[in-house]
């Protein structure tokens, strides 16, 4: 008998708060990403780039995250190789730049 796996409707995912842990896989030659954003790009999917491979972009969520008592509003990249890069704001802007170490978690402020 196998397990069953199950995935909650996208829409409702975005919408809760996320209390749960965030699982991370650094080490070796990956880091994390941590995007801290204002409330207003709640859902927003947001672009990092390797510098100079601008169409090696990956994407994830902001999603609303209950942490020690307090929400916050975070895009959470769980594993980026280590390397510079690039965060756009829009698809052809630009607007931050980032260091991913090995094994470390990188932490970005937007708000």
């Amino acid at each position: 008998m196998s397990a069953q796996h199950t995935h909650e409707p996208e829409s409702t995912y975005w919408a809760r708060t996320h209390s749960e842990h965030v699982v991370l896989n650094i080490g070796g030659n990956c880091g994390a990403l941590v995007l801290y954003t204002r409330p207003e790009f709640h859902g927003r999917e947001i672009e990092v780039s390797p510098l100079g491979l601008d169409a090696e972009r990956v994407h994830t969520a902001v999603l609303e995250r209950h942490v020690n008592g307090r929400t916050i509003f975070a895009a959470v990249y769980p594993e980026l190789r280590a390397g510079h890069y690039r965060i756009w704001s829009e698809a052809s802007s630009p607007v931050h730049t980032v260091t991913i170490g090995a094994g470390r978690v990188a932490e970005v402020d937007w708000r």
